[in-house]
Parts: structure tokens; sequence; C-alpha cells
């Protein structure tokens, strides 16, 4: 057994030193956030990390859906809700895909890794053309920030990307929102026929994608900056300010500007939900959005505001 086990250990020793086998790096790997509180802190990356899940999820007083790529303000925003209205202080937020969050709504239930949440949302915000496909679940809608779209690279721009045009490069690894699942995909296929006509969105959506080129990505304000910072994708489409936030917490990353010409706009819309389970905490959460603290903290993360 002795001779196995010394066999085994030499044999994967002897991959790793060849370059075979890449031993686990989670140096870059999320919550890029500060966790809430606990005595018992159990955050294991790469096996038990869910960055996405915000809170109290038990008796929560409040419960909100925020499209994904918020994640950066919530901890800041949560706070200063709290501090606020200080009758509530258990309060739960999610930040997945809008369109993940409108499945769950729809259907109840999401399940994540063996974890299984049935809470109803109070507030659920998205971008306006995914707000706009369910008017029927909302006592009120409010706009409250904006977002316009950037390129993600790596530190130094070592592919000399310029505009979106270059990310037709045969060569060149993307990382880019499935369509099928996040909104801003739609919303980059727009951009890319803005600059480059049909030919560019085919080159990019298709033809790239049947050569792996491409990657799409099922919650991409987490899998793109990861993919540029580990090294598997050389540029990422995302909104302004994931590029924004992965320069401020000091990440290996640039920032290329898109024209205005090219570029798209998004609009954040928050909808209170006729059957919110905590009425006066959507309603009061509603109010808290459009205030002077909480437009300073989105202004402090690159949102452009109303």
């Amino acid at each position: 057994m002795k001779y196995i086990n010394h066999t085994f250990l030499a044999t994967v020793a002897f991959l790793l030193l060849c370059g075979n086998v890449k031993a686990q790096d989670h140096r870059f790997d999320p919550p890029w956030n500060t966790p809430p509180e606990s005595k018992v802190q159990f955050t294991v990356p790469g096996v038990d990390n869910v960055p996405d899940l915000f809170g109290d999820i038990n008796d929560p007083q409040l419960v909100v859906f925020f499209a994904g790529n918020q994640f950066m303000c919530i901890d800041e925003l949560i706070a200063a809700f709290k501090k606020s209205y200080p009758q509530y202080q258990r309060v739960f937020a999610e930040t997945l895909p809008p369109g993940i969050l409108a499945q769950q709504i729809k259907t109840g239930s999401i399940v994540v890794g063996n974890m299984r949440i049935t809470l109803k949302p109070d507030v659920y915000t998205a971008g306006k053309n995914r707000i706009d496909m369910t008017p029927e679940w909302f006592s009120k809608t409010t706009l409250y920030a904006r977002n316009r779209l950037a390129i993600m690279v790596q530190k130094g721009n070592p592919k000399a990307l310029k505009s979106l045009k270059d990310l037709a490069n045969k060569e060149l690894r993307i990382s880019m929102p499935n369509p099928e699942n996040e909104g801003i995909g739609k919303r980059i296929e727009e951009a890319y026929v803005k600059a480059g006509g049909e030919t560019l969105k085919s080159t990019i959506m298709e033809d790239k994608v049947k050569d792996k080129t491409t990657y799409l990505t099922m919650i991409h304000h987490r899998q793109s900056p990861m993919r540029i910072l580990y090294n598997e994708s050389d540029a990422a489409p995302v909104w302004y300010t994931e590029a924004y936030y992965q320069k401020m917490i000091g990440h290996p990353v640039e920032l290329i500007e898109i024209p205005e010409k090219e570029n798209i706009h998004a609009q954040y819309i928050a909808g209170q939900l006729k059957d919110a389970p905590h009425p006066a905490a959507a309603k009061d959460f509603m109010d808290f959005l459009i205030s002077p603290q909480a437009a300073a903290i989105y202004k402090k993360f690159g949102f452009d505001l109303p």
C-alpha cells in the first residue's frame, strides 16, 4: 500500500511539473465583497462558495431580486437601507441573471447546489426590456440607474484591442453572455450590429461559437471577470460598471471604452410585486432606491443616474 501511495504521489507531482495538470488556483474567486459577520465563516473557494445570495435567508423582512450586475452595490446599499429604515434588519437579496430570477418568480423556487429557495421577492429589479415583459406583476415601477457597455481585457491589453470589431479576430478568445439566459447578451448583439453589421454579429455569435473561441456564459458578471483573470479568455464585452469594479478592487484588468455611436445603454427599473410578502418594506425600499443615499452608492460604482 505504501508503494502504491508513493507511486501515486510521484505521478501527480510529475504531471504537475510537466504542466499537464494544473493545480487549482482560486486567488481571484468571489465573493469579492465582504461577507456578513458570523462567528463561523466557512467559504471554501471552488467548493462551497455562493457569492450571489446575500444576507438573511431565515425569516427575512425584505426580499429583493437584483439584476446580477449590481452585485458590487449590495453591501453598501443594504447597509444604508437598514440605517435609514432600522425596523428592517433581516434582508435577503439575490444577484442572479434577471432572466433566471424571472423564472424563479414564475415557478416559485430555485435550486443552487443542494439548496432550494422558495422565497418570494418583494422587489425585482432588471433592465427595462425585461420589466416590460411582465407588467402584470407590478403595482409600481421606477427608474433608478443607467449603464452602458465596455470591453474588459487583461491588464496591459496584451492583444491591443481597440473596438468591438476587433472581437472578430479568429484567434481571440471571447467570453460572451448567452442571450438565451442573460439580457445583456441581446444588448451586446445590438452593439455588434451597430459596430459591424450582421456580419460582425454572426462571426462572433455563430462562427466563433462553433470553433469555441467564443465562450457563452451562464452568469457573466462572475464568469467573464474570472475567465479574463485566469487567462481563459482575452476579452469580454460587459457592462461598464463590471470592468470598473474589477479595476476598483485592484484586479489586473483593463477597461476599453466603446464609442457612443456603437454603444448600448441600459435602464435599471425596480418593480414592487403586487403579491409582495412584505408590502410595507417593499414600498420603503422602492422609495430608498431613488433617494440621494442610494444614488451616491450607484454613482460610486460607476453607474449613471437617471
